[in-house]
């Protein structure tokens, strides 16, 4: 009875668990989708800048191939927060 209690136990954390990894796979993916739309959307700016974004996304992208997630979505987000700090500046 005891090890049918704890194969259910073993059993159940193991699918419960599982989601979270998706979950990052997942938030990898769309933060990359989202910075791909505003990349392709950017002001006029300096090329420093433009090609700072762009350097972040590379990265990125190179992380979800290895499967590093945690570093996607990472490096993905601070691409994201240079593009909105950038579209919020004001014009000249």
């Amino acid at each position: 009875m005891k090890h049918t209690a704890f194969a259910g136990l073993f059993i159940s954390a193991a699918l419960l668990a599982s989601p979270v990894f998706a979950a990052d796979n997942d938030l990898c993916t769309a933060k990359l989708q989202e910075l791909q739309d505003k990349v392709t959307t950017l002001p006029a700016t300096s090329e420093n800048t433009t090609m700072e974004i762009k350097r972040l996304q590379g990265e990125a992208e190179a992380a979800k191939a290895a499967g590093d997630e945690k570093k996607c979505v990472t490096e993905a987000t601070q691409a994201l927060s240079r593009v909105d700090k950038l579209r919020n500046e004001p014009k000249q």
